[in-house]
C-alpha cells in the first residue's frame, strides 16, 4: 500500500500593504499582519521589497532612512525564512482592466505562477490566487 505525501501548505507571496504593516510596528494593521503570517511559509519578489523601501523612505509615510528600511527588510526575510521570487512573468501575461488593477494583478499572477497565494489586506483584488488577510 502506498502513503501519500501530506498536501504542502501553501506560500504567500506578501503585498507591499501586508510587507509595511508586517515590518513597521507602528502600522495599524501590524499586530493582525504579523499573528495572520506567523507559521506561514511567506516569498517575497523585487515589486513587493522596491514598493516596501519607497513607501518606507516617504517623507509623508514612514520617512526611515534608505538604510534603516533595507535593513528592516533584510532582517524581516531572514527571521521569516522568505523565499524569494523573481519578476518573471511577463508583464503582457498579466490582463488588467483598469490602471488600479496592474500591480495587484500582476502580484496575483505571479503568485499564481509559483503555486502560491498573494496575501493583501486589499478587498478588491479579484483573483482565484488572492487571500484577504
Amino acid at each position: 500500500m502506498s502513503q501519500q505525501a501530506a498536501p504542502s501548505s501553501p506560500k504567500y507571496l506578501l503585498d507591499v500593504n501586508v510587507l509595511l504593516a508586517a515590518i513597521w510596528t507602528t502600522h495599524s494593521q501590524h499586530a493582525d499582519a504579523f499573528a495572520r503570517l506567523t507559521g506561514k511559509d511567506i516569498l517575497l519578489c523585487p515589486i513587493s521589497a522596491l514598493g516596501f523601501l519607497r513607501i518606507s523612505t516617504n517623507k509623508r509615510a514612514f520617512n526611515a532612512t534608505m538604510e534603516d528600511a533595507r535593513r528592516l527588510l533584510e532582517q524581516f526575510a531572514t527571521v521569516r525564512k522568505a523565499g524569494r521570487v523573481g519578476d518573471d512573468l511577463p508583464a503582457l501575461d498579466s490582463h488588467p482592466q483598469k490602471s488600479e488593477e496592474v500591480t495587484d494583478l500582476y502580484l496575483a499572477d505571479l503568485a499564481a505562477k509559483h503555486n502560491a497565494r498573494l496575501a493583501t489586506f486589499d478587498q478588491s483584488t479579484v483573483h482565484h490566487s488572492v487571500e484577504v488577510i
